[in-house]
C-alpha cells in the first residue's frame, strides 16, 4: 500500500508579492510606532533658545560667584506622602548662622527625563528663616529639586539637587 503525499502549494508571484508587502508593511508600521513613542516621551530641548541662553551665560557665572561669596547655608528637605502630596521645607541661614528672613523662595520638582511632569512650589515663610510649600501629584521616583531664592526681585540663590522620592 502506498500513501500519497500531497505536494505543498506552489510558490507563485502573488504569494511572493504578498509576503514582501506584508514584511515591509510590518517594518514600516513598527518604525512609525517607535517614532511616535519617542517623540511623545521626550518632547525636546531644555531651553527654548540656545542663543539667548548663551547670552545669559556670563550673568549666570557672575551670579554663581556672588552666591558662593555669601556662603549661605540652605537646608532643603522634601517629604512625599503616599497620596502624592509633597512638602518642601527650607531652612536658610547666613554664614554666621543667623536665619535669613524676608526672602522669597520658589521650588520646582523636575523629572529629568520628562519636563511635562514638573511641579512648581511657592514657599511661604512660616518662621524666621524657615520656608514651606506643598504640591500634589508627585509620583515616586527620580526628581531634581531646583530651588531659587529672591530678594528685592533679584535671584540671590540657586541650587539644583537630584533625589529619589519614595
Amino acid at each position: 500500500m502506498s500513501k500519497s503525499i500531497s505536494s505543498p502549494r506552489p510558490l507563485t508571484g502573488r504569494m511572493v508579492l504578498g509576503v514582501l508587502l506584508g514584511f515591509f508593511g510590518l517594518v514600516i508600521g513598527v518604525n512609525l510606532l517607535m517614532m511616535k513613542l519617542a517623540i511623545d516621551t521626550l518632547p525636546g530641548t531644555n531651553v527654548d533658545s540656545a542663543y539667548l541662553a548663551s547670552l545669559r551665560y556670563d550673568n549666570e557665572i557672575a551670579a554663581a560667584r556672588e552666591q558662593a561669596q555669601r556662603d549661605w547655608k540652605i537646608d532643603a528637605k522634601v517629604e512625599r506622602q503616599p497620596d502624592g502630596l509633597a512638602t518642601l521645607r527650607v531652612e536658610a541661614r547666613d554664614h554666621n548662622g543667623v536665619p535669613l528672613a524676608g526672602l522669597t523662595f520658589f521650588g520646582r520638582l523636575e523629572r529629568p527625563a520628562d519636563k511635562r511632569g514638573d511641579k512648581e512650589l511657592t514657599l511661604a515663610e512660616i518662621g524666621e528663616g524657615i520656608y514651606r510649600g506643598q504640591t500634589s501629584g508627585v509620583q515616586p521616583g527620580l526628581w531634581e529639586l531646583v530651588l531659587e531664592g529672591d530678594a528685592t526681585g533679584n535671584r540671590v540663590f540657586l541650587s539644583k539637587n537630584r533625589m529619589v522620592l519614595n
